[in-house]
């Protein structure tokens, strides 16, 4: 009689150990069938699954004169409640200016370009709206019905990004004049000091005004530095 035992040195234990080995290869290689990717370890990249947080830029009406200090409360906030994936820049929209003190002397000054507001790019949630709403000196968004209204984007490009093109010139900075065309002014010094007139025009670029001036009879315009003028 033949013996059909299997050799001594055959281990079925090896058909078992391989089976595991490929059936784990296979559970190690798997393919989304809806993207095509294939993923070695089984699972998907965490970082494609999470979808790209939305965000826009909103106005805020703040405090007036303290518009610096409040978007740094709200920084600071945001900080300590560990919510910066929500939230981008808090801007205050402002310009430098160049005001002259009364011997001509300039200086170069920040000029906010909307007092009493303060903007935010951030992405609108329950607790980021609650958090805004919370902080000391912000009273609410601009919107209307009570819901935030994101800015225009022509807004945007006016008061937050103002691009330079490189190959124009540098413009000049305004000046903070406190005049405006028909106001009635004193000249304050020189040739025509005491003399009374209304303002015909403004150049912030160069800090002069143009003051209309009666002389012997005539209208006369006269453009002086902002300095040398008063208001009445």
């Amino acid at each position: 009689m033949t013996d059909e035992s299997p050799s001594p040195d055959f281990d079925d234990s090896d058909v078992t150990q391989k089976s595991d080995a490929v059936s784990a290869g296979e559970a190690e290689t798997q393919a989304d069938t809806s993207t095509g990717e294939v993923f070695l370890d089984g699972e998907p990249d965490a970082s494609a699954q999470e979808d790209e947080i939305e965000m826009d830029w909103y106005i805020l009406k703040v405090a007036f004169n303290r518009e610096d200090s409040i978007a740094e409360a709200l920084r600071k906030k945001i900080a300590l409640e560990g919510m910066e994936e929500y939230f981008d820049e808090v801007v205050v929209p402002s310009e430098d200016v160049a005001t002259f003190t009364r011997d001509g002397k300039k200086r170069i000054t920040k000029r906010k370009l909307l007092p009493g507001y303060i903007m935010v790019r951030m992405a609108i949630n329950d607790d980021t709206w609650f958090l805004v709403r919370e902080t000391s000196g912000i009273s609410d968004f601009t919107g209307s019905a009570g819901k935030p209204m994101p800015m225009d984007p022509a807004d945007v490009e006016r008061f937050i990004n103002r691009p330079e093109s490189e190959d124009e010139e540098e413009a000049p900075i305004k000046t903070a004049i406190p005049f405006k065309v028909g106001d009635r002014v004193r000249v304050k010094e020189g040739n025509f000091e005491n003399q009374e007139g209304d303002v015909d025009a403004v150049d912030e670029a160069n800090g002069k005004v143009t003051v209309i001036i009666n002389i012997f009879g005539r209208s006369v315009p006269m453009e002086l530095s902002h300095w040398q003028v008063e208001p009445l």
